[in-house]
């Protein structure tokens, strides 16, 4: 019996391993919609302009070979400063660009309509949930990052 159980011990720590070494993360293994990179200290000086309000932003990306419908997902901060989507879907292996000031919506490009910016320069998380509030994915960042981070 002691046998057996010494024999299987190596093959289960090298399924263990092997599954944590391809199944990084679950959206990568199943495919899905991921932050994949924000730029959180728009160009120039804070002016508070639209345009300085656009040069921040989130972009997302859906990593599965299908499109998927992001209605009533929310994009928020921990100061739950939130965006909600609307109808809007992502096909696959497509990006979104989720930009703080105003605009004309695009099928790769949404814009919050606010008048201040939302991503602190410093440090911050941004945080990708389901429309029933459970999270997708999240990405934070803090002073030793540039202007924007990959996530």
């Amino acid at each position: 019996m002691h046998k057996r159980i010494r024999a299987a011990l190596p093959a289960l720590a090298g399924a263990v391993a092997l599954t944590g070494t391809l199944l990084s993360s679950p959206a990568e293994a199943a495919g899905g919609v991921v932050i994949h990179r924000v730029y959180f200290d728009s160009p120039g000086k804070d002016t508070r302009s639209n345009t300085s309000l656009n040069g921040e932003w989130v972009q997302i990306k859906n990593t599965s070979s299908s499109a998927i419908s992001l209605k009533g997902w929310v994009l928020k901060d921990p100061d739950n400063h939130r965006y909600t989507f609307l109808d809007v879907k992502i096909g696959a292996g497509k990006y979104i660009k989720v930009r703080t000031g105003s605009g004309t919506d695009t099928s790769a490009t949404k814009f919050q309509d606010r008048k201040a910016y939302v991503w602190n320069n410093t440090s911050d998380t941004a945080t990708l949930s389901k429309a029933g509030g459970s999270k997708v994915d999240s990405c934070s960042w803090t002073t030793r990052d540039p202007s924007d981070k990959y996530c």
